[in-house]
């Protein structure tokens, strides 16, 4: 199951990329990938909602940030400033806290 929270959270990061790319290209082919990625998301949220606690699942939709910011980084080349990374740590830090 979590890898299949992992996967959900990635879905919702890439979703936003896909938007993202749309809102400079225009192509019909990234709107359409970015919402089916996020499609993917909240359809693996409803399973999981099924096997996990609301208490996990619905804080573990904090790994999107992380994985958000990750992709900014790579694919779109953004600077990540030290305060970010920052809050990554504070996002992994209290998932732990919840998920232990």
């Amino acid at each position: 199951m979590v890898a299949v929270l992992v996967v959900m959270t990635l879905c919702g990061a890439m979703g936003g990329a896909g938007l993202k790319v749309y809102a400079t290209s225009r192509k019909r082919l990234h709107v359409l990938m970015g919402l089916g990625f996020y499609g993917t998301g909240a359809l693996l949220n409803i399973v999981l909602l099924q096997f996990l606690p609301l208490t996990v699942v619905l804080p573990a939709n904090a790994l999107t940030y992380i994985w958000t910011l990750i992709i900014a980084k790579w694919a779109f080349k953004e600077e990540v400033g030290p305060m970010r990374w920052m809050g990554v740590a504070c996002i992994l830090g209290g998932l732990c806290l919840l998920v232990l």
